[in-house]
């Protein structure tokens, strides 16, 4: 069986590395000229970490990022609204973990290389095209000079992200991606270690949000941490076009940002507006989605990642959701009866659960515990509980765990929510 994946981010890099364990013969086609490690944080849930520990990733990710050790919410002036222990101080097996996203699809890409061989990743190819028969999927490539070819294979997965060539096949109809109005800046740099230097941070609510945590460790300088800042504001309105098209790598402006965060954040353990000024080179991306599609599975053709469930950043479940979706892709491959059989009941078992995530992150998925409190509270408060039950705080943030598939059964707590 040989299998054609078109992308080669963390999602179609994870299904190669599944599918190669499982004895599948892979090629990747990306449309980039090269694997380059760029981006800024990202972070990985625990039953996430558990199956890059199943392709032993595990010492990597530990060298080249941090094992998150708590969450805390907070409104605007820093008060917390909720705090909990993360990763293996949850209960977990396996941690959660902050990392540049450019270290993380690096260490991918280098298990790909040693294990499948550089030659079984196309960098500068673009999927344009699709058939397919009862024998298999024929492929239609475009190159760096724009030369037309084809590749054929037994199964072709759609793991080409937002602007998906194989989804637009499938869904030609579709348009484009669903702007929510909310702009998102994000950058990363050297900056003095917060608390015990592994803890992330959510602050603001409804007008605009502040996120803050560590991605690695500085070298040489044990009280320093490279951190991953972003903002989340918004600037538009739901379901027009964003003002520029949707790229993960278009420079931020300073001036459009500042005006967000200055003056209107007052927290101890950082100011917004200096760490951006600090940061010298950011990223601005408008809040994309899709709607859940009733279907990704035809004949030998599918989806998978951003390509299948597009979803807006937060609940930190992108890149995780991606990399369940390679692994249950991958045992279905392997064990089903025939390929038609599998990509079904990968279908069966991953849409519905990705749906109702991109859904849930539409309503602010576990932050919108912040707006609950801003809503009620918006100049801050004097007893949370009496803004807000610990009761109804815990149905916001572990009703999304649940959904998202890393709950943990909470064994007490205190006022603010700390198992």
């Amino acid at each position: 069986m040989k299998v054609l994946i078109a992308g080669g981010g963390i999602g179609g890099l994870t299904t190669a590395l599944f599918l190669h364990k499982a004895g599948i013969e892979v090629e990747i086609f990306e449309r980039a000229e090269n694997i380059r490690e760029l981006g800024v944080g990202i972070n990985m849930l625990p039953h996430a970490v558990s199956e890059l520990a199943g392709l032993d990733l595990l010492p990597d990710l530990d060298a080249q990022g941090i094992r998150t050790h708590e969450l805390i919410y907070a409104n605007r002036f820093g008060q917390v609204v909720w705090r909990e222990l993360r990763g293996i101080e949850a209960g977990h097996d396996y941690p959660q973990i902050s990392i540049h996203r450019g270290k993380l699809l690096g260490l991918i890409y280098k298990a790909v290389v040693e294990r499948l061989g550089k030659e079984a990743v196309h960098t500068a190819c673009r999927v344009t095209g699709f058939a397919q028969s009862g024998g298999g999927v024929t492929v239609e490539i475009c190159g760096h000079d724009g030369a037309l070819s084809t590749v054929s294979g037994d199964v072709l997965v759609g793991a080409d992200g937002l602007h998906s060539a194989v989804r637009s096949q499938l869904y030609p109809e579709e348009g484009s991606p669903i702007w929510s109005g909310i702009m998102l800046w994000r950058g990363c740099t050297l900056w003095p270690a917060w608390g015990d230097g592994q803890t992330m941070a959510i602050a603001g609510g409804n007008v605009a949000k502040f996120v803050f945590y560590p991605i690695a460790t500085a070298s040489g300088r044990d009280h320093t941490r490279l951190t991953n800042w972003a903002v989340m504001a918004k600037t538009g309105d739901s379901g027009t076009l964003p003002p520029r098209v949707e790229d993960w790598s278009r420079p931020g402006v300073l001036t459009e940002v500042l005006p967000f965060v200055r003056d209107r954040f007052h927290l101890d353990f950082v100011d917004p507006a200096a760490i951006i000024a600090a940061t010298g080179g950011f990223y601005e991306y408008p809040n994309c989605d899709r709607e859940p599609l009733p279907r990704w599975s035809f004949g030998r053709v599918t989806l998978l990642g951003d390509a299948a469930h597009p979803m807006y950043p937060v609940g930190s479940n992108g890149a995780s959701q991606a990399i369940l979706d390679a692994r249950s892709f991958s045992d279905r491959l392997s064990s089903a009866a025939s390929i038609e059989e599998a990509l079904a009941d990968y279908d069966a078992e991953r849409r519905p659960k990705t749906s109702e995530i991109v859904l849930a992150n539409r309503r602010g998925g576990p932050e919108g515990v912040i707006d609950m409190v801003e809503a009620r509270a918006p100049e801050g408060f004097e007893n949370l509980d009496d803004i807000a039950s610990f009761d109804e705080r815990e149905a916001v943030v572990r009703g999304y765990a649940s959904l998202a598939g890393f709950a943990k059964t909470r064994r007490g707590h205190d006022q603010c929510g700390r198992p």
